[in-house]
């Protein structure tokens, strides 16, 4: 036990307690509790049975006025529905919680408040304190988190669509099981390569020239001399992402196969363009083509496979655009046209 300024404490023997004189730590412990107030940007108002402010603490838009009025700026619905509140308590003593949107000229603004009531020593209500805290940034991210969460279950369940879609082709055109398999996961991994480019972007999308350099770097080649790319660049979205992204894919496993990329000087064109569609088009549509030297007479490249049918059917079908594949003699072109909502070119 330990003594100071006349009075004593109890204390353990590493602890040093310094006792202050009554009045000198009332006075400390409000203006500490001033501090918190003001740091924490909380507000506190306290008002009697009568409703009439006794005192106020930290207040702040829109809880101020240059009134007495102790709803400050609130809109009336909103200090009617307050002060309705703060009777039930003064009746009831039963505290109380709100969670109130005020609107504003920069947005909504959100608050928590607290209404609790007030005991003598004798357990009468004598008024009710007000404490209230503002939660916008609290409450955007809450709302911006379920957007996000709606998304990728949007996008997760689109994922899940693409990937039954190409389990379902590929075992169609796959005569063993082994050939599905290589065949199948080689298509996933390139979904997997241009879903990374969308997640890494936080969910917009992905440029078009990362996209097919992603693809023909898969199997190892260097894309400063494999793959020429010209025109322009412009941000496909996740859904027109993943679909080229599979498109490249089938032209790229192809060309490795027994196409331009098959022999070590061997190279593919890719061109990007801006064109409209029809005349009366408000915006431009990309025009992608994939251009490259082929085997000649080889007759596995004009055999009806899932490669084919992704490029011609389930690429533009998916995009709502058009896609001509066409290999005449030792020459292989793919032309794909995409309407303009799948991209955006600033």
């Amino acid at each position: 036990m330990r003594s100071r300024g006349g009075e004593t404490s109890e204390s353990g023997p590493n602890d040093e307690v310094i006792a202050l004189h009554p009045v000198e730590s009332g006075m400390q412990l409000g203006r500490a509790l001033l501090h918190a107030l003001h740091n924490a940007g909380i507000s506190v108002l306290y008002q009697d049975r009568e409703m009439k402010t006794v005192w106020a603490r930290n207040m702040r838009e829109p809880w101020a006025s240059d009134t007495a009025d102790s709803n400050g700026i609130l809109p009336p619905a909103q200090a009617d529905h307050i002060d309705t509140t703060k009777r039930h308590v003064i009746a009831s003593g039963n505290p109380e919680r709100l969670e109130l949107s005020v609107p504003t000229a920069e947005g909504v603004r959100w608050f928590q408040v607290w209404i609790d009531a007030d005991r003598g020593d004798g357990g009468d209500v004598q008024g009710v304190v007000t404490t209230m805290v503002e939660t916008t940034e609290q409450k955007r991210r809450e709302q911006t988190l379920k957007t996000l969460l709606r998304e990728v279950s949007h996008r997760s369940k689109n994922l899940l669509a693409i990937i039954q879609s190409i389990a379902t082709q590929t075992g169609r055109y796959s005569e063993t099981s082994d050939d599905f398999l290589t065949r199948f996961r080689g298509r996933l991994q390139s979904l997997a390569s241009s879903q990374d480019l969308v997640t890494s972007s936080n969910w917009r999308g992905a440029a078009l020239r990362e996209l097919v350099r992603g693809q023909v770097v898969r199997y190892g080649a260097d894309p400063a001399q494999s793959l020429r790319f010209n025109g322009v660049n412009p941000y496909l979205n996740p859904n027109a992402a993943l679909h080229i992204g599979l498109a490249m894919h089938e032209l790229a496993v192809n060309s490795f196969s027994y196409g331009a990329l098959a022999r070590p000087d061997g190279f593919v064109e890719v061109t990007a363009n801006l064109s409209s569609i029809t005349e009366t088009a408000d915006k431009p549509a990309l025009s992608l083509t994939w251009v490259e030297a082929i085997v000649a007479n080889d007759n596995r490249r004009t055999e009806k496979r899932f490669g084919s049918v992704a490029l011609e059917r389930v690429v533009p079908i998916s995009l709502n655009g058009t896609a001509t594949l066409e290999i005449t003699g030792d020459r292989l072109e793919y032309r794909l046209v995409v309407p303009h909502g799948n991209f955006a070119t600033e």
